[in-house]
């Protein structure tokens, strides 16, 4: 079930808030853990039962590490933590890695004679979300050891907190220590509900109105022949995906944020305009900025940081940008687009840097987009038979040379959809929205939200495009 369609807008969302807040205070998280299972369930019930392994598992676990430490046994609320993390590990290994692995080491005689269905392979799908509420339990238990958290103590709230249906699926990534309180007890107010209302139909917005309509000239271009692809083809199709991908995923989040503040709760913001951004350090400051976040508390640090030599240094950041590509999917592009990124911004704090500082903005804000449209090539052409010839268009080597009639016409057919969404991706809309005063805003916001929310009915009643790429992660 994905945010943007009739049955979730019109049937299950009333339902839910119907519900909830007909339940009494003490009994909400109940009736929302429940309504988490439905959602969840909704499309592969099956997984549900992974779904209860994984909170039985960090439940009890958390339990462990907080008897350990009132114990003192300081060793024994290692061993709980690394338990819960291996298990997290092994959980995301085995249903998104699995098949990546044993399909790429196939030739090995150890892998290639595994008894299992179908040879070294097994078919089973990927279970939604798996890559973002794996990450949320494996930080409560490390939480919960620094001292960081206070143990979970009713397995109700814990599920709740794992399966929260508004960023279940695709994040943000949610870290216990962050929302443990709002579990326990949470504030449900008009303001609070009408300002979730307001968030979540502009992420719908965004989701169906641009990234929709941009994903489907992405996907023309991805489509053609690598003979007939022009370099000005290359950077439409490109250009279009880098929109699709921001307001597909920010649309997303936003969706994420406002239903979390209907039902009471506030998540962060995962993403802060970041193709305005004026380096690809600062990029990725910008962008999903709760997984940067994750990796930067449970991975980074832990290895040491930057407080270390340089080699060593060299090695967290190459370990990190690793792990940042392949946890976005089991693709060796993912992998590759993790190291493209890790190479560049080492070189930007070694090297690039401080001569990058001293170029004009224009200067600065060029260079960072045209690294980011060559790393989004990366990710979105998993197929690497494709991936070179499409690099290559885009570098002026294409075999249908600079550009032809159909580019020209989906240029000008999709200009004014590419110029929203590129004014949509920069502060400028908040700006002169936050320069009306506020009797104009109170009267004007009703009747954009309403305006606006019947625009994407219309569009999804219509329309049959209607994917969520962040899914599969």
């Amino acid at each position: 079930m994905v945010f943007s369609s009739v049955f979730f807008l019109f049937t299950y969302l009333p339902a839910v808030l119907l519900a909830y807040y007909l339940t009494p205070l003490r009994w909400r998280n109940l009736t929302l853990l429940v309504l988490n299972l439905i959602f969840y369930g909704w499309g592969e019930p099956v997984y549900i039962v992974i779904m209860f392994a994984s909170i039985a598992i960090d439940y009890t676990h958390g339990l462990l590490v907080d008897k350990c430490k009132q114990k003192g046994s300081d060793k024994g609320a290692r061993m709980a933590v690394a338990s819960s993390v291996i298990f997290n590990l092994a959980l995301l290994f085995f249903f998104k890695y699995w098949n990546f692995i044993a399909g790429s080491l196939g030739f090995l005689p150890v892998i290639d004679s595994l008894p299992l269905p179908g040879g070294n392979s097994i078919p089973f799908t990927l279970p939604i979300g798996i890559s973002f509420y794996t990450f949320q339990t494996m930080s409560y238990t490390i939480d919960v050891y620094r001292g960081d958290a206070k143990a979970q103590k009713s397995i109700l709230n814990f599920g709740t907190f794992v399966t929260l249906f508004p960023q279940l699926i695709a994040g943000p990534i949610i870290k216990y220590k962050d929302l443990g309180d709002q579990i326990d007890s949470r504030d449900h107010t008009v303001e609070r509900f009408a300002s979730g209302v307001q968030v979540f139909v502009v992420g719908l917005a965004k989701k169906v109105l641009l990234a929709n309509n941009l994903g489907m000239l992405w996907d023309t271009f991805k489509a053609l022949p690598t003979g007939q692809l022009t370099t000005a083809g290359a950077w439409l199709g490109i250009l279009a995906f880098s929109f699709q991908l921001y307001f597909d995923f920010s649309g997303y989040s936003d969706m994420a944020v406002g239903l979390g503040r209907m039902l009471g709760f506030e998540f962060g913001k995962n993403f802060n305009y970041p193709y305005i951004s004026r380096s690809l350090t600062e990029f990725w400051r910008r962008w999903h900025i709760s997984l940067g976040s994750w990796f930067r508390e449970y991975l980074y640090i832990p290895l040491g940081g930057n407080r270390v030599d340089k080699p060593r240094l060299l090695f967290n950041l190459l370990i990190v940008w690793a792990a940042t590509g392949i946890w976005h999917g089991a693709s060796w592009n993912f992998l590759l687009w993790g190291l493209y990124y890790g190479f560049l911004l080492v070189l930007e704090k070694f090297f690039l840097g401080r001569y990058l500082e001293r170029c004009p903005r224009w200067l600065q804000h060029c260079y960072t987009l045209f690294f980011i449209a060559i790393g989004w090539a990366l990710f979105a052409v998993e197929d690497f038979s494709h991936l070179g010839p499409y690099l290559s268009a885009m570098l002026g080597f294409a075999p249908g040379g600079l550009t032809s009639g159909a580019v020209l016409y989906y240029l000008r057919s999709y200009l004014p959809m590419l110029l929203t969404a590129a004014a949509a991706s920069t502060p400028l809309a908040k700006k002169l929205w936050d320069r009306l005063g506020e009797k104009p805003r109170l009267a004007l916001l009703p009747i954009l939200l309403l305006a606006g929310l019947l625009l994407c009915t219309a569009y999804l009643v219509d329309a049959t495009y209607n994917p969520f790429l962040y899914f599969r992660f």
